[in-house]
């Protein structure tokens, strides 16, 4: 196996013959042709053309995933759609340490392929050399125990949403609030950056103060990841801000930020950096058109991020369950041998004690982020019990308990179970 080729593997939906077109796939995206060119030497091809090294049939359809004008021209009377797995070895000379042109090499003109009525890059493999030659995570899962002091179980956190109107103040009293609770991690919504009603200047500086106090006060660091999504520049200028104020996480929109703004980024923080998916639908929710987390997870983790955004288990997206926990083995894997690069999964979006014992069945770890709002704030004895419920619940699972077996001895799990839904 020749160490020096990154390994790309698709789900495709064709009429036409699946092997044709994977070397239509391979030539497109090194030679710029599944047939030979003037200039192109076999020495050339050699070197710097893609080899498809594998194609796996599948079931077929009688109508095409998605439209293709092409086809319609070319072949109006397609009746029957083959899919297939193929994958397909890029040289890493064609490419070097270029993220920019990695993803565009992979991905790029292969989604608007004329041969084609499905295309989702699902898989990508990387060898040791080369994966080392990206930003590796600065803080990853071991750093930020470090940072926030949790040495043992999972970072219980939680969203706060100054989008929907506080101003500075009062997202620091609210923060205050949370860190008096007792949650490790805090983070913006993703929608809310830089608001006119709470401009991130301010925000900073009245939540970190609240947040350097609670550190006086009781020795325990709470990780907030302020949202500085921005155009590159600005971010640069919001992470030394934040570093300057005694915080110690970013967290950036990674899908509208680009590649590049977060590499950048990346090299110029020691922070940690929270990487937020929001808009990965779009690239995802079709089952065969765009990528696939691990080969997304892939890419980012090569900008440097230290966290990763799965969903959670029985929440409130599209996504199932299988499709979680497969998010979050990912994010927890090494993306080459011998390399320890891996990242915490961000678990949320409708997470309570509930999910709990779900998310240990399926991972048995907690190197993970269990991120919760309603079942934090919306506790009925308050934050602090909705905190300690879900704690609770990480107990039960570690002991081989059930939630219901847990709750006896655990007012604040009792209470959660009661109000929440139930015992899981």
């Amino acid at each position: 196996m020749n160490s020096q080729m990154i390994r790309a593997t698709y789900l495709i939906e064709t009429p036409l013959d699946p092997a044709r077109v994977a070397e239509v796939m391979a030539g497109e995206q090194s030679c710029g042709t599944f047939t030979r060119v003037q200039g192109e030497t076999d020495e050339l091809r050699a070197r710097a053309r893609a080899v498809v090294e594998d194609i796996t049939l599948l079931d077929a359809a009688d109508r095409p995933a998605l439209p293709n004008a092409w086809l319609e021209r070319q072949h109006p009377d397609a009746a029957r759609y083959q899919r297939a797995r193929v994958r397909i070895a890029f040289p890493t000379a064609n490419i070097g340490a270029n993220l920019p042109t990695l993803a565009a090499t992979v991905s790029g003109n292969l989604y608007d392929l004329g041969e084609v009525t499905g295309l989702r890059l699902e898989r990508l493999s990387l060898p040791s050399n080369y994966r080392a030659q990206f930003d590796m995570p600065r803080l990853g899962i071991a750093g930020t125990r470090r940072a926030t002091g949790v040495a043992r179980g999972p970072l219980v956190g939680t969203i706060i949403k100054p989008n929907v109107g506080l101003s500075p103040e009062q997202t620091a009293h609210l923060v205050a609030q949370l860190c008096a609770a007792g949650v490790d991690f805090i983070k913006d919504d993703e929608v809310c950056a830089n608001p006119a009603h709470a401009p991130l200047a301010q925000r900073v500086e009245a939540v970190m103060a609240v947040v350097r106090a609670h550190r006086d006060r009781t020795g325990r660091d709470v990780m907030v990841a302020f949202n500085i999504s921005d155009e590159t520049d600005a971010m640069l200028r919001h992470a030394d801000l934040i570093e300057r104020a005694g915080g110690s996480c970013v967290m950036a929109s990674l899908n509208w930020c680009g590649y590049s703004a977060i590499q950048t980024l990346r090299r110029h923080t020691p922070l940690a950096l929270h990487g937020h998916r929001n808009g990965y639908g779009a690239l995802a929710r079709h089952p065969l058109l765009g990528i696939g987390f691990q080969a997304y997870q892939v890419l980012w983790r090569l900008a440097g991020v230290d966290h990763m955004h799965v969903h959670g288990l029985q929440g409130k997206f599209s996504q199932t369950d299988d499709e979680v926990v497969e998010s979050a083995r990912d994010c927890l894997a090494p993306l080459a041998s011998g390399l320890d690069d891996a990242v915490m999964p961000a678990f949320s979006s409708g997470q309570w004690a509930g999910t709990v014992p779900a998310t240990w069945d399926a991972l048995h770890t907690d190197d993970l982020m269990f991120m919760s709002g309603g079942g934090i704030l919306a506790h009925p004895d308050g934050p602090a019990a909705g905190v300690q419920s879900i704690r609770d619940a990480w107990d039960a699972v570690r002991a081989g308990k059930t939630l219901a077996e847990y709750a006896a001895q655990a007012p604040a799990l009792q209470r959660a179970l009661a109000h929440f839904g139930g015992a899981a």
